[in-house]
């Protein structure tokens, strides 16, 4: 294992991967990664970290957090995943990706501990994120969950805080088949007396995390409880978002040019944190964070949140794949302007096809697309269940093939959506030339 190539390939290739392969590659326990982190010192004892988990907006509240934690002037480590170009993508400090010679060195070291402890490819990931972390002498990580939380290998860490975006249907054979099962999963990361704040209160499930909280002495929160936030223009570059304090007369104006209608349920879980943030010591000032938001994806690297790639036809993908990321998308969608509407689209095996595929626009065009991995759908299954809903289009083999087509099929004033499946927007940014 001399290189860097050399030792990515080899952990795709040993090690379990839920991404390819699908159920049968997750941990029902947390003792591999305690194990791996036990042999390299327990490096996750040795940086502050912030623990981010819901079902939607944990990657855009992680990154947005990174920003401003940077523009702060704090060493800054973020952990994510998945990646979409280059793996190296998962972890970063103030923006850089980890140095190739660095995982070369941790897998060529490790391979017989690797070998010995057989861990999935998430877990050795999530260890290499932290003894990089730990080396490189953080002063705080951001770390967002894979899947879930209770069982998610991340979850080793004593956080300074813990932050849930909020519960939807999601992964449900593995995080249960109701939103307070799933709910129950993720207040998994609640660790005794550590401040938690749950960004959307929702009446199914804040049940479920006031008593789990109550249990473990915890602080809790709601962060839309405390900030309103109410969307007031866009433009090419941002989406402007007044923020509210409720009981306040405080209204501020902030420009992000994450510019997904979304991230508005984001911004007050972020502006919760920097004020939980400020009460333990850290400086950070609200010209930073204004400062910080609008250069989110500049400063992290951020990419495939409602993410435009061209003008004409206007093209934009986004990797929210479940229903309530859908929801989202459509609404956008139907704010931008256009003519016409083109959908590249792919989905995962495990989607809830009959849950997803009525909401999509009937009038639309559609390129269904796979991506090269098992857990893939077919793209002519996927045309055959979406025909049954009155979505007309496509099949092609390939994103890049159906990306061909649809730009082949679309005028200057129509719009291009690519989505569906992360890996889908990762294809087509591969397709399209896009460097991480």
């Amino acid at each position: 294992m001399t290189n860097y190539r050399e030792a990515v390939d080899y952990l795709y290739a040993r090690l379990p991967m839920f991404t390819r392969d699908g159920v049968s590659a997750i941990k029902k326990d947390l003792t591999n990664t305690l194990k791996l982190c036990e042999a390299l010192g327990n490096p996750q004892s040795r940086f502050r970290s912030i623990h981010v988990a819901g079902t939607n907006g944990k990657g855009s509240t992680s990154h947005m957090l990174a920003a401003v934690l940077q523009a702060a002037g704090y060493r800054t480590g973020l952990y994510t995943s998945p990646h979409l170009l280059d793996f190296r993508e998962r972890i970063r400090i103030n923006g850089a990706l980890i140095p190739e010679s660095f995982v070369a060195t941790f897998v060529h070291e490790h391979q017989a501990l690797i070998e010995s402890i057989q861990p999935s490819f998430f877990e050795v990931t999530v260890v290499l994120a932290f003894d990089y972390f730990a080396r490189e002498r953080v002063d705080i990580a951001i770390i967002e969950t894979g899947l879930g939380g209770r069982l998610d290998s991340t979850n080793v860490i004593t956080p300074l805080l813990s932050i849930i975006t909020n519960i939807g249907y999601d992964h449900t054979p593995m995080l249960g088949n109701t939103l307070q099962e799933i709910a129950a999963e993720k207040a998994g990361i609640i660790k005794p007396g550590v401040p938690v704040i749950v960004g959307e209160w929702q009446r199914e499930v804040s049940g479920v995390f006031e008593r789990v909280a109550q249990e473990r002495g915890s602080p809790l929160y709601f962060a839309s409880e405390e900030w309103q936030v109410t969307s007031r223009d866009r433009d090419d570059e941002f989406q402007y978002l007044e923020a509210h304090r409720r009981n306040s007369s405080e209204s501020l104006l902030y420009a992000l040019d994450l510019r997904g209608g979304y991230q508005a349920r984001n911004l007050s879980g972020v502006l919760r944190a920097v004020d939980e943030l400020g009460s333990k010591g850290f400086s950070i000032d609200g010209a930073q964070v204004q400062s910080a938001l609008k250069q989110v994806q500049r400063t992290t690297g951020l990419m495939g949140r409602w993410q435009t790639l061209s003008a004409k036809p206007l093209m934009i993908c986004d990797t929210g794949h479940n229903v309530d990321g859908w929801r989202e998308v459509l609404a956008n969608i139907a704010a931008a302007p256009h003519r016409d509407l083109h959908m590249v689209l792919g989905v995962m095996r495990d989607k809830d096809l009959d849950k997803m595929l009525p909401l999509l626009p009937s009038d639309a065009r559609y390129y269904f697309c796979e991506v090269s991995m098992p857990r893939a759908l077919p793209s002519g299954e996927l045309q055959e269940a979406a025909g049954r809903y009155g979505l007309q289009g496509h099949a092609f083999g390939r994103v890049e093939e159906a990306l061909r087509a649809a730009r082949q099929w679309a005028g200057d004033d129509d719009l291009v959506f690519i989505g569906g499946s992360t890996f889908v927007v990762a294809d087509a940014l591969l397709a399209l030339g896009v460097t991480a």
